[in-house]
């Protein structure tokens, strides 16, 4: 009896023990498991702490435009949610909307129809609003981080002496394709295979004017920033050659529409190339031996804008190190920002897409510039009129051959009948 009451309690005793040290055991594992992703998140530390706590308690808020996928959200293991942090460190809420072409900003911005503290459209897009008195001055005191933009990206020709603009990004325009699909060797790649119709409904276009009407430049030999009415209206022509062969015309569609291999070439920025390269690994990027444009995205606060202060404290915060590497790193663009470049693996350093090198730049780019309002006016009017006919294809003449030839084929069996009758007559 003693015996049978011992042997079950020795049991219990024992499943115990075990059960403690499997449990010990998934304790230390999870510690383990901590530790390492704990050492594999981006981290954060800022220059001044002191300075961002300039606006607490305050319950401000600012208004950021930026691009679609073009800030790290923290959506990825181990990354940082940029906007997520400046609140935390600062306390001031950031409402963030996004554009997808210049073009939408400018309008936006033009119209009225919205307020926005912080702004990052590209460089002629920026030397246009300056013009047009709708950035205000910058407060460098206010953006002591300014120090870490690398100097080849200080005093550029669209903003002299950086007074509107802080350099956020910068990259190459080139051709993405499906190896699978697309039969001509990389080194033979060039702008005219959006032109080529074996290709026929599977190549996609920018859908927005100046990005569109480069490619046609370079192809006929033009300049980027060309004035010239008849240089202008034959890259329109051009252009309208294209239409029987396009897919459509998108913009942040292209990443979606390549990964799926819904479309088989297009031209795309760059940066995000090499994160859709991630995503299909049938795809390849190639910058076209003819030329292409280089182009910097920068930070600025619209006139107008009612919290210019901690507008400010936000673009010194984009050019923390730490935040600034996490964007970079995040969006996969090319960054101004020494002490972020410094972070990146030697990979990602000497990969030529990202960073060519100034020699590449010096030959083989065009950095676009802010046109006069007549050609702007004659491009956006020229670029209408190819729109509006987008859908006119050599398909629209399908219906009318198809009635002639019916048209001809019954005269000709009245013809018939009609000689057949005279036979039978005679």
């Amino acid at each position: 009896m003693k015996n049978r009451i011992i042997s079950p309690l020795c049991a219990v005793l024992c499943a115990a023990l075990l059960a403690g040290c499997s449990a010990g055991a998934d304790t230390q594992e999870d510690s383990t498991a901590e530790e390492t992703e704990e050492s594999e998140q981006q981290t954060l530390t800022v220059s001044d702490p002191d300075y961002y706590t300039r606006f607490k308690g305050q319950d401000i808020s600012i208004n950021v435009y930026n691009w679609g996928e073009y800030i790290s959200t923290g959506s990825e293991a181990g990354t940082l949610n940029v906007n997520a942090e400046f609140t935390k460190l600062t306390g001031i809420k950031v409402n963030y909307t996004n554009y997808a072409t210049n073009e939408e900003l400018y309008a936006k911005l033009k119209g009225g129809g919205a307020n926005y503290d912080v702004i990052i459209p590209s460089d002629y897009m920026i030397s246009k609003m300056i013009k047009e008195d709708m950035l205000q001055p910058l407060d460098m005191s206010n953006i002591p981080n300014f120090q870490y933009i690398m100097p080849s990206f200080v005093d550029p020709a669209y903003d002299p002496e950086n007074l509107y603009s802080v350099p956020y990004t910068w990259g190459t325009v080139g051709l993405i394709y499906n190896t699978t699909m697309v039969d001509i060797p990389e080194e033979d790649i060039d702008w005219d295979i959006l032109w080529n119709p074996d290709y026929a409904d599977q190549i996609l276009m920018f859908d927005n004017p100046r990005d569109a009407f480069a490619i046609a430049e370079i192809m006929m030999g033009y300049s980027l920033n060309t004035e010239d009415e008849v240089e202008l209206t034959a890259a329109a022509n051009k252009l309208k050659e294209q239409k029987s062969v396009v897919q459509a015309y998108v913009m942040d569609e292209i990443f979606d529409k390549m990964a799926a291999n819904d479309a088989w070439i297009a031209p795309y920025y760059a940066g995000d190339a090499l994160t859709i390269l991630e995503e299909n690994e049938d795809l390849a990027f190639v910058v076209p031996k003819s030329g292409t444009n280089l182009f910097v995205d920068a930070m600025c606060i619209p006139d107008g804008a009612k919290q210019k202060e901690a507008a400010e404290m936000y673009i010194n915060f984009m050019c923390e190190p730490d935040i600034a590497y996490a964007n970079i790193d995040y969006i996969c663009y090319s960054t101004p920002h020494s002490a972020a470049y410094e972070m990146l693996d030697e990979e990602t350093r000497n990969n030529p897409v990202s960073y060519p090198g100034d020699d590449y730049l010096n030959a083989n780019t065009t950095i676009f510039v802010n046109l006069s309002d007549e050609a702007n006016l004659l491009m956006q009017t020229l670029w209408t009129e190819m729109k509006s006919a987008e859908n006119e294809t050599p398909n629209r003449w399908l219906v009318p051959v198809f009635l002639l030839l019916c048209l001809g084929g019954i005269i000709f069996t009245l013809i018939r009948r009609h000689i057949k009758n005279k036979k039978d007559i005679y």
